[in-house]
């Protein structure tokens, strides 16, 4: 016996997806997009992901206007960088408490409302398509949600807390764009390992009410965040050690198109935003210094948004993160530019 109330019956993935459709033309730059983050993850292109935005997509417009301010941008170095727009609408929480992100709560100052969040989610993910052609990343927080987006994604990253979890493993080997599986948070790169590997791999499994196949994604990937010890505090994974250790790993374990996405914030920076691109610039010195390096990393994600910072959920300042403090637009606009520099 199950102690709560079932509210009300969602609409499931192909009611959504009828409900709001893509047009011909928005599933061409959705594909276009995913083959191009193939090429990078396999190292047939030489071009760099980088992974940009706020920490949770927290409100339409102002995610909207912060994608849009990214398209002169785009343009300039396309032929060194390809940006993908970070729309994370679930946000992990360790204790429960706290913004959930939008398809909990699509007015984080008012109740949970999934019914409407599912909707809020797809209508966000697809506006960032048919408004600015960039095709967007998303948490795949909750592996039975990703049904609703799953046509409208180019990268999908499974989280530190969650990458231990068979059912994140199982749906990530299922996936058609690049999946990058985060270390844990206790930084044990042997669960990172076996998160890639599962994902790597076909399996049968029950998803959704459904008995299922996957095929194995081969562009599933290591995304470094570095971790937090005992004692709480933040150790980087970066450095150059850490990359050339991550390069034997894949050698050992013998995983299809080693790669790597370092991650500028999290335990990587200690939670200080504005270290982002110090840490993107150092790996870059690495990749110029040992060309194993540069085989291996293919990108960077880093928390941005239009103001710097961060505010509480209830502070009102436009284009300011709700969750993680991110770096503002101006700093953005530099790192973006600095990075094509180096490359």
């Amino acid at each position: 016996m199950m102690y709560m109330d079932f509210k009300r019956k969602l609409p499931i993935p192909m009611e959504t997806k009828e409900m709001y459709p893509l047009t011909g033309d928005m599933a061409e730059t959705v594909e276009r997009t995913v083959t191009e983050l193939k090429a990078i993850f396999s190292g047939d292109s030489e071009k760099l992901a980088l992974i940009i935005g706020p920490c949770s997509a927290d409100n339409e417009e102002s995610v909207i206007d912060y994608i849009s301010r990214l398209m002169p941008l785009r343009e300039q170095v396309k032929d060194k960088i390809l940006i993908v727009p970070r729309i994370y609408t679930n946000k992990p929480r360790t204790t429960g408490e706290g913004y959930k992100g939008l398809v909990h709560q699509p007015d984080p100052n008012a109740q949970p409302d999934l019914f409407k969040g599912i909707i809020a989610t797809r209508e966000l993910h697809m506006r960032a398509v048919k408004e600015t052609g960039f095709v967007c990343a998303d948490e795949m927080l909750y592996p039975e949600n990703h049904k609703y987006l799953d046509d409208l994604l180019g990268y999908v990253a499974v989280g530190a807390r969650s990458v231990e979890d068979q059912q994140h493993r199982l749906t990530a080997s299922a996936i058609e764009c690049p999946v990058g599986m985060k270390n844990p948070t206790s930084g044990d790169l042997t669960v990172m390992m076996n998160s890639i590997l599962a994902a790597q791999h076909e399996h049968d499994f029950i998803y959704r009410g459904w008995e299922g196949h996957s095929y194995g994604n081969p562009f599933a990937h290591a995304i470094l965040r570095g971790y937090v010890n005992r004692q709480g505090v933040s150790h980087p994974n970066y450095h150059y050690e850490d990359l050339l250790y991550l390069s034997d790993l894949y050698k050992k374990w013998e995983l299809k198109n080693p790669a790597v996405v370092v991650d500028c914030n999290h335990a990587n920076s200690g939670k200080k935003p504005f270290e982002q691109a110090r840490i993107l610039k150092e790996v870059l010195h690495s990749c110029r210094y040992n060309p194993k390096v540069k085989k291996l990393v293919k990108g960077f994600m880093v928390e941005s948004y239009i103001e710097d910072g961060n505010q509480p959920v209830d502070g009102g300042v436009y284009g300011k993160s709700i969750t993680d403090a991110c770096i503002g637009w101006k700093k953005t606009e530099k790192l973006i530019y600095d990075m094509a520099e180096l490359l």
